[in-house]
């Protein structure tokens, strides 16, 4: 471990010890206003409001904290999550198609989950993606609309529902600095096209903007393919100097087939095909959701010191889910957030204080019918309503206790949720699971000077098991008390204990040539984790158990650095070792004649599947001004993942992979013209590799195929007004 972490540790350690005089000669105070450009493409002053709820610079929080701007991605693929975030340490992105469908995992959380991102709070315009129980669906993201993505790391238990990973907040561009209307035309390998539009009207009584795409890619692996319709709006208008209104959109509509995972033997002869079973029962997920809300925010005085903020909103979904059996499910959900914030000075010191709570509930019938082909069956042979509703309130406290120098930061969840299940086909009988815990964290930060900064945290986290995890497996033994029970009793919370601790550093010196920006954050951190949830399989359906103790060790290194002008550096390693410290459970594997058999199998000691040890992303880009209208962009990236463990018997390891990329561009800026053109190829070298682990197969269908060699296009025309 120590012959791969120390060269960097002790590279950035030198890096930092010779910026730090030039810190002290040339800094710059940051602007706090807005750099307004003449251009669609815009910065913004870094201030991040996910960690806390309420506005602080990213320096200023005692957690490691990431943040893009849509300039920082304006280049990229863009078709999902993995295309952008990619760099940034403790953040595993495993695509399984190449499409939208990643699973995305903050130190671990959500790794294991084979459908839907899970320990990980998603946040679309800070209203909740995720549904009440923390299972998490991303068809609304849409790169084209997004302005900004805040990634705040580690144990956010304490302030969301179901977060012990962290929150990734996804805040659509509505902070543009004047009207604009932008065309997107994208292409690329495998039959990818996505078009669409994305308009902002900006006046002195409101700011509007309407982006719709539609994309439509045939997919690497057979029955693969996908579509989606996607359309955000956003409305702001303030009221008064001292208050704001915003109402907010979306809607989407789509399909994606679903390839399924292979054995061994079946990768090795054709990664690219589909399974069997999946082809030929057409296995998909049909999609139709839409989502409104409405944000009210007020100071109470011209001080801005007392905020108040309410959020309300509303949601309908629907899915097929040709599977084992084809599956229709409705969702209605009713949600709303409040928080009030009270700046103030106690003895002298600085001091923010807010309380505030969130509530979730959403009920719908789950009707199953057999799957023919692919085809609904005509008889109904389950109908249950499920309803999972939570409600949770925080309060958090923040006071300086040297005056811009050391900070201590509270906060304290308590979280309340509620599972129910119905079954109405015949003689209606229900069942019924209540979870609740009281989730605290206490930060501190020590800022060595404005742009240096030392700190630390210890908190506990609270994940309860989601809706689709508490199917009651089949038991085995007649005596059994919870033989025929809807829901999974056996199923626990997962409850954690984890500190972290880290350095990060700020620095612009826009006056130098040299070493001109840099920003470099390292982490180090432990979890202790009782009763993780953990998927298993039985005759191909997917059920889920406890661990007993599960420990995370692991260290981040994220650095940003521009070397010269237009010349960045760009650097994330993570190293995760991830272990069960007691983990007893039954397993159900395949025997020497292929049938299953069930074995008591003590997993103590053995290394927690689907993550890497060591994840190192490393880039270099340039960015050149041909002439006052137009600038060059190129950027070559590698990234090496080391291999997966697919199962809790660690009975088989993936091999690691290394991935070359690359992205070229060009951007033309003459008010009122704009245009950027982007090029990129994605495996330069071809390489075939194990993208995602379908963990605990029992029929050992663990594989799934990253892309091969692919490229990308782009054409964005917009004009503005």
């Amino acid at each position: 471990m120590s012959k791969k972490v120390m060269p960097i540790g002790v590279f950035f350690a030198f890096l930092l010890l010779f910026y730090l005089p030039g810190n002290a000669r040339n800094a710059i105070p940051q602007q706090s206003d807005t750099t307004i450009i003449d251009t669609m493409v815009y910065e913004m002053e870094e201030v991040v409001v996910t960690a806390t709820r309420y506005e602080k610079k990213i320096i200023d929080i005692p957690y490691p904290v990431v943040r893009f701007d849509n300039v920082d991605f304006q280049y990229a693929r863009k078709v999902g999550v993995s295309d952008v975030l990619t760099s940034v340490p403790g953040l595993l992105l495993q695509s399984r198609y190449g499409n939208h469908d990643v699973r995305i995992s903050i130190r671990g959380f959500g790794s294991q989950s084979n459908s839907g991102i899970r320990g990980v709070r998603i946040l679309l315009d800070g209203i909740p993606e995720s549904e009440p129980d923390g299972q998490t669906r991303i068809e609304a993201i849409d790169f084209n609309s997004v302005g900004r993505i805040e990634i705040v790391k580690g144990n956010l238990s304490s302030l969301y529902t179901n977060a012990p990973g962290g929150v990734v907040n996804f805040l659509n561009d509505i902070y543009f600095p004047r009207s604009f209307v932008v065309s997107f035309n994208d292409f690329g390998s495998f039959n990818l096209r996505r078009n669409g539009f994305k308009a902002g009207i900006r006046t002195k009584d409101y700011a509007f903007l309407l982006t719709y795409s539609y994309h439509n890619y045939k997919g690497y692996r057979a029955h693969s393919e996908d579509y989606w319709h996607i359309v955000n709006s956003v409305l702001d208008i303030p009221l008064t100097s001292r208050s704001n209104l915003q109402l907010l959109g979306y809607y989407v509509s789509g399909l994606i087939r679903l390839p399924g995972s292979l054995t061994k033997e079946e990768f090795e002869e054709d990664p690219f095909q589909a399974a069997e079973r999946e082809e030929k029962l057409d296995f998909r997920r049909v999609s139709q959701k839409g989502r409104f809300g409405i944000r009210y925010s007020t100071f109470f005085d011209t001080a801005k010191n007392n905020e108040l903020q309410f959020t309300l909103y509303g949601t309908i979904k629907q899915f097929d889910r040709p599977g084992n059996k084809y599956k229709i499910i409705t969702r209605y959900g009713i949600g709303g957030r409040f928080r009030f914030l009270n700046r103030s000075v106690i003895f002298g010191r600085k001091n923010e204080f807010s309380f505030g709570g969130d509530l979730l509930h959403q009920t719908g019938p789950v009707e199953s019918y057999d799957n023919f082909g692919g085809a609904k069956g005509d008889i109904l042979s389950s109908l249950l309503n499920s309803i999972v509703a939570n409600r949770g309130f925080f309060i958090q406290n923040s006071l300086n206790l040297m005056e811009d120098k050391l900070d201590l930061l509270f906060t304290g969840r308590y979280e309340e949720i509620a599972v129910k299940t119905e079954d109405r086909l015949q003689a209606v009988r229900s069942d019924e699971v209540r979870y609740d815990e009281f989730t605290p964290k206490i930060g501190l930060i020590y800022k060595f000077t404005p742009s240096l900064a030392l700190y630390g945290s210890y908190g506990r986290s609270f994940n309860v098991p989601a809706k689709n995890e508490l199917e009651n497996p089949p038991s085995f033994d007649i005596n059994d008390p919870y033989l025929g029970k809807l829901l999974n009793h056996r199923l626990r919370p997962s409850k954690t204990k984890n500190m972290e601790a880290g350095i990060k550093y700020r620095q612009r010196r826009d006056r130098d040539d040299f070493f001109s920006h840099l920003k470099m954050e390292i982490t180090a951190f432990n979890y202790r984790i009782e009763d993780e949830i953990v998927p298993f399989e039985i005759l191909s359906e997917v059920f889920y158990r406890n661990s007993a103790v599960t420990n995370r060790r692991g260290l981040e290194i994220g650095a940003d650095l521009r070397i010269y002008k237009g010349l960045n550096i760009n650097l994330a390693y993570t190293l995760s070792d991830y272990r069960y410290d007691r983990y007893i459970a039954r397993s159900i594997e395949l025997d020497s004649t292929g049938n299953f058999v069930f074995r008591d199998r003590d997993f103590t000691g053995n290394i927690v599947p689907s993550i890497p040890r060591h994840n190192l992303f490393l880039a270099a880009s340039y960015e050149h001004a041909l002439s006052p209208h137009l600038t060059a962009f190129g950027k070559i990236s590698h990234w090496y993942t080391s291999g997966l463990y697919v199962d809790d018997r660690n009975s088989d390891i993936t091999d690691g992979f290394r991935l070359l990329n690359t992205a070229w561009g060009i951007h033309f800026k003459m008010t009122p013209i704009d245009i950027l053109l982007s090029f990129g190829i994605d495996n330069i070298l071809d390489k075939t590799y194990v993208a995602f682990t379908n963990t605990n197969s029992a029929d050992q269908r663990f594989y799934e195929a990253g892309a091969p060699r692919n490229f990308f296009g782009s054409v964005k025309l917009g004009y503005l007004f």
